[in-house]
């Protein structure tokens, strides 16, 4: 997985960074348009940004920067980042709003905490176009990834979508394997490539 690396800090709005495309589903059907995404690193944060082309069907509670419980039953974008040596990840769901949840896990759905934990430094964004494409993002502090989780080169991610809510669909950037669709499967996340200053 390419992670792309800048010099300074970003900001929302200024943020130049190039989208790889998804094109098919878990089960290998096209989708139209591409889903697109970038996973990017600054000196202060770790930049997920995810958009699609069509109207998402949204959360009912999902509200711009808010922290939010299953988002993933309705469309989303996932980054999910673990630490290879403990075991330890991260799944992150960014809301075509900007609304966000987080949960760090000790092994494949195995909760850290079973409450809820917001951390108030992370920072969302979204933009939605007049036909109802959306592109979002989020920026989490480098330090909470670096205490929480050791990341570092080390680390693997993927990142992965759930369109077309209520017949939702899965997408995957990094192939987990077959069967149902299933992203809680770390030690198949894929391996990080910097690109970048």
């Amino acid at each position: 997985m390419t992670l792309i690396r800048g010099a300074k800090p970003w900001v929302w709005g200024e943020l130049e960074v190039p989208l790889f495309g998804l094109s098919k589903d878990w089960y290998g059907k096209p989708v139209t348009p591409q889903a697109a995404f970038c996973v990017a690193v600054d000196s202060r944060s770790l930049w997920f940004v995810a958009s699609h082309g069509q109207p998402a069907r949204l959360h009912p509670a999902a509200r711009p920067g808010r922290f939010t419980p299953e988002l993933w039953k309705h469309d989303v974008a996932e980054l999910f980042l673990t630490d290879p040596t403990s075991g330890r990840y991260f799944e992150f769901n960014l809301s075509p709003n900007g609304a966000w949840w987080s949960c760090e896990f000790t092994a494949p759905r195995v909760r850290a905490e079973q409450v809820e934990i917001a951390f108030p430094e992370v920072a969302t964004f979204a933009e939605l176009a007049p036909d109802g494409g959306w592109v979002a993002a989020l920026a989490i502090p480098l330090d909470l990834l670096e205490a929480r989780l050791d990341f570092g080169a080390k680390s693997r991610l993927n990142v992965a979508f759930i369109l077309g809510s209520p017949e939702q669909r899965f997408l995957s950037a990094v192939d987990l394997g077959g069967g149902e669709p299933d992203f809680h499967r770390p030690a198949k996340f894929g391996a990080l490539e910097f690109a970048g200053p």
